[in-house]
């Protein structure tokens, strides 16, 4: 099965939802008051959609594993993130425990994708 478009892939969905839950969390008293590490949580389980997104966009498997694993990194630096929040008290346990949850499912299936374009005899539009 070949993906038109990264909407379509099941990594990009679920880290799409990541940033939701973050987005949802971090608007709540008193995290929504911790201005810059509410940026910097927002923006790392952001980066990790974004970055499926341009690494599919640019056409080459080469590129797209590149992004993945840079989405990837995100995705660590937001489970990192989630940990400091819950030490915090910003989140509670079962929060942290949804995060982390959350963050190894997106992370083990963007390895798992990595693995299976190292492996496709499809090599995009850039031929890479």
């Amino acid at each position: 099965m070949i993906i038109k478009r990264f909407e379509d892939l099941e990594i990009w969905k679920l880290a799409r939802e990541l940033y939701k839950y973050v987005f949802e969390l971090t608007s709540r008293e008193p995290f929504c008051r911790d201005l810059r590490f509410r940026d910097q949580m927002r923006a790392s389980s952001g980066s990790v959609s974004d970055n499926i997104a341009e690494g599919f966009e640019r056409g080459g498997n080469k590129e797209f594993t590149q992004f993945l694993f840079i989405s990837k990194g995100s995705c660590g630096e937001t489970r990192s993130q989630s940990y400091r929040a819950f030490d915090s008290k910003y989140i509670t346990n079962e929060e942290l425990d949804e995060l982390l949850n959350r963050t190894e499912t997106i992370s083990r299936k963007t390895l798992n994708l990595v693995k299976t374009l190292k492996t496709s005899d499809h090599k995009g539009i850039k031929y890479d």
